[in-house]
């Protein structure tokens, strides 16, 4: 039986670091590709991969390069190709810059790659979902965006800190467009099916809602000179092997929406089943009026930003 093959475009930190999870998962060779004026750097960092591979124990083939010939055939194609945020910037202020990006390469992905699941992870997010729709013309069930994965895992961890619990023990839900307007949800976050509610008063809740919606910044401002990867290659995995694994895990991703919540023809973040197709069916709330209020809120701020593009 033939390999399952993946595809990360982009070599920077988001990308060579989700490449890197993926081999030592060891279920898909991966391919990795970076533009012409990077040079061999891809071929670089995917041979430093492959020389991991005797030590961590994994059998996954990585190739780093700047064409897209070695691309053909994958099973996911993951774009995380784009400029990164810097202090001061909002995911917004990067959107007709990296429109033009995920334009590109999404062409060139679906070119070799016709049959592929995309997902993608280059800011501002959900509008960069609509540019991939749009450009590759695939069902909306083949294209769906990162962005719940990271919010409800950094959610996770504020949550396990503050209750001084095992990681493990704790799930949450984080629902909307991936930026300031996102919807972090303690009615549906949990410790071992305990829910968070019964467990924190209202106002460290509330507290751990707004680090969560400052999550990406918070980590900007430490680093100053470049954003979040550990975090965001890791929850791409995820996505990644939910695909390929064909696992059916219900995860929170940036979806189309066609009259589910009651939002019509944006991306926004919602729970999904995830399999080989891509996304299986979104997985409908009963939210209350304050929490519907809030994603609509959120999926009018995407619907902005789509409409901003040039």
């Amino acid at each position: 039986m033939a390999r399952k093959k993946v595809t990360v475009i982009g070599a920077g930190n988001v990308g060579a670091s989700l490449v890197q999870r993926l081999a030592e998962m060891d279920m898909c060779d991966v391919v990795m590709v970076d533009i012409p004026q990077t040079g061999d750097m891809p071929a670089g960092k995917a041979l430093d991969i492959m020389e991991s591979g005797p030590i961590c124990g994994y059998d996954s083939r990585v190739t780093g390069t700047t064409t897209y010939e070695s691309t053909k055939d994958s099973d996911v194609v993951v774009i995380t190709a784009g400029i990164p945020r810097k202090p001061g910037m909002s995911r917004d202020d990067l959107l007709n810059t990296n429109a033009g990006i995920v334009k590109a390469v999404t062409e060139q992905a679906v070119k070799f790659s016709p049959r592929c699941v995309l997902i993608i992870v280059s800011n501002p997010l959900d509008a960069m979902c609509s540019v991939a729709l749009k450009t590759s013309q695939f069902p909306k069930h083949r294209v769906l965006g990162m962005a719940g994965v990271l919010d409800s895992a950094r959610m996770r961890w504020f949550l396990a800190e503050a209750l001084d619990v095992s990681m493990e023990s704790v799930h949450a839900m984080v629902l909307g467009g991936h930026g300031d307007t996102m919807v972090p949800m303690p009615r549906f976050s949990t410790v071992n099916g305990i829910a968070v509610t019964e467990l924190l008063p209202k106002e460290k809740i509330e507290a751990i809602n707004q680090r969560t919606r400052d999550g990406g910044a918070e980590i900007i401002k430490l680093l100053k000179t470049g954003s979040a990867y550990y975090a965001p290659s890791a929850a791409a995995a995820e996505m990644v092997e939910a695909i390929l694994k064909d696992k059916k895990k219900i995860l929170p991703c940036a979806a189309l929406l066609e009259g589910e919540y009651g939002i019509e023809g944006v991306f926004v973040g919602v729970p999904c089943k995830l399999g080989e197709r891509g996304i299986e069916a979104v997985i409908q709330l009963n939210l209350t009026v304050e929490e519907r209020a809030a994603l609509l809120k959120s999926a009018g701020a995407v619907k902005e930003l789509v409409g901003a593009l040039k």
